[in-house]
């Protein structure tokens, strides 16, 4: 099995993680077993996958008490990711929170503790105050951002290092190439990709914009006609569904299922430390881990580039895939 050193720590994590916002059952993934969840967890771990990543925020802790449950005495050689919601960012309430992660997460460390998103209210040297406070304590091994843009990275930056940023990033998303990766590079800072899949939109499971059910149609693909949409924008269905065909037609040729080609295209992009795929099914972890066997020509990444590179342009620089008004700055 392949590692990847989580920024510049001496943590080694698979290329491709388990994310676990997915297994909570909810109105964006729909119900699911806690059982079903708990098996497909044990279904990465028998596949080689080393990191799993979850948050506070999914399903309001029951995400970290699966994870838990499932890695209960199996804890050795398995990296954590949890991230504190924004209301829990002041240095008391982050110090809580975490502490709270882990007693649902079941151990006395989390690898990676992240900021889930930036804060307008709590100042970020606060904050890392008490991310550096934690790490001393050993509560934590690493500081992670999540949805950090080029100027608040440059800010955060300012209080101490950090070792990733984990950012909406698939072959329909590539609004952070803009200028959030570049920001990567000069910083090096490692990327986690989340949303790789684009909820399921680069698996083939949808074959039009109606097909597509409300909860995961929040997007700024969408139209702002559709129900929970809060962006107001006119979306690009039309151009997301053309771009979509084209990646059907590319992994036809090739002979192999779209998503692990999406997984596989993130794998050739820079400063990609591991992509967080969320599974609900051991079936589906199988299908992704073969994505880290696929190995890409510059010929098809550029042909995939081509084809998204419309929706690129659509999408423009904002990298929030829910609002308007971008709170990743």
């Amino acid at each position: 099995m392949k590692y990847n050193k989580l920024g510049s720590t001496d943590i080694d994590v698979t290329p491709l993680a388990m994310g676990c916002w997915a297994i909570v059952g909810d109105e964006t993934w729909g119900p699911q077993d806690e059982k079903d969840a708990i098996r497909t967890i044990h279904a990465a771990m028998d596949a080689g996958i080393n990191f799993f990543d979850t948050a506070e925020v999914y399903g309001m802790g029951y995400s970290e008490e699966i994870l838990g449950k499932a890695l209960e005495n199996k804890r050795d050689n398995i990296v954590i990711a949890s991230k504190v919601r924004t209301v829990n960012v002041g240095y008391n309430d982050l110090i809580q929170a975490c502490e709270n992660s882990l007693k649902r997460l079941k151990t006395d460390y989390i690898d990676l503790y992240q900021i889930h998103w930036p804060s307008r209210e709590v100042p970020f040297e606060e904050s890392y105050k008490a991310l550096t406070q934690l790490k001393k304590e050993g509560k934590i091994r690493a500081i992670g951002m999540s949805n950090f843009g080029a100027n608040d990275l440059e800010n955060i930056l300012s209080c101490g290092p950090i070792e990733t940023d984990q950012l909406p990033y698939n072959l329909l998303w590539r609004a952070i190439e803009y200028e959030i990766v570049p920001k990567c590079q000069e910083k090096n800072v490692g990327i986690l990709c989340y949303s790789p899949l684009a909820q399921g939109l680069l698996t083939g499971k949808f074959k039009n914009a109606e097909s597509v059910p409300d909860g995961r149609a929040r997007t700024r693909y969408f139209s702002s006609k559709r129900e929970m949409v809060r962006h107001g924008e006119d979306g690009c269905e039309e151009e997301l569904f053309q771009a979509i065909d084209k990646v059907t037609e590319i992994a036809k040729e090739l002979q192999k299922p779209m998503g692990q080609i999406a997984i596989s295209w993130l794998f050739k992009q820079p400063m990609v430390t591991s992509v967080l795929a969320g599974a609900r099914t051991p079936e589906q972890i199988q299908a992704n881990v073969k994505a880290m066997e696929l190995e890409l020509s510059d010929d098809i990444v550029d042909a995939l580039n081509a084809v998204s590179n419309i929706i690129k342009q659509k999408i423009g620089k904002n990298p929030d895939m829910w609002e308007k008004e971008s709170r990743i700055q």
